[in-house]
């Protein structure tokens, strides 16, 4: 993600690349597939997925310039070598269905025209690609729970307007209490333990 927040390439790619890492880790070991270059594999893989290309050499030379310590030992032949295995672990079916196109659409049939909301809406959504929710729950019932949390943390009533949805709130709702709990969780994940996770997958910086 701060690559990507670098290189400037919209939100939809990282989406997605983070959507094909989670979907290689389903099927593959850390420990098989070594996780900071997956990343960047799956990175240079969303962006022509997505018809936003990155070079892969450029993803090469940002990559060390951000950390010369952990990524010194990747080189363009890496990517394009992990790329084949990253293609067979997805069966490659590189089709991903985003949350966000449901969201919009239903900002709009809301008429929630509050620019905090919609705002505070886009950024819970983008969060949700820290947690596997994208592999589990259909992605417009993602965007119904985000949406249920803004507008409770905005204290905006739009009760009627799920009403007329005709879905299954007990559903959202539980969507919404699990990105809720990540909040409360994420807040203890230290810089020291995500290290002590990468010591011991051998991963030498």
């Amino acid at each position: 993600m701060k690559l990507a927040q670098h290189i400037k390439v919209r939100q939809r790619v990282v989406a997605t690349a983070i959507t094909y890492m989670r979907r290689v880790y389903i099927r593959k070991s850390m420990v098989e597939f070594e996780p900071r270059l997956v990343a960047l594999t799956c990175l240079y893989l969303a962006s022509k997925a997505e018809e936003s290309i990155v070079q892969a050499r450029n993803l090469v030379f940002y990559i060390k310039r951000l950390y010369p310590d952990e990524y010194n030992k990747y080189e363009l032949k890496d990517i394009l070598g992990m790329e084949m295995k990253v293609l067979e672990a997805l069966d490659y079916y590189l089709v991903v269905f985003h949350p966000y196109r449901s969201l919009s659409e239903f900002l709009q049939d809301a008429a929630i025209n509050d620019v905090n909301m919609n705002q505070i809406t886009w950024g819970i959504v983008n969060d949700t690609y820290k947690m596997d929710l994208i592999l589990v729950h259909p992605p417009y019932r993602i965007a119904l729970a985000c949406i249920y949390i803004a507008s409770v943390h905005r204290e905006k009533d739009i009760t009627a307007w799920f009403e007329d949805l005709h879905e299954d709130m007990n559903l959202v709702k539980n969507i919404a209490m699990e990105i809720l709990d990540f909040y409360e969780n994420y807040r203890t994940i230290t810089e020291e333990k995500v290290n002590s996770a990468f010591s011991k997958l051998a991963l030498k910086p």
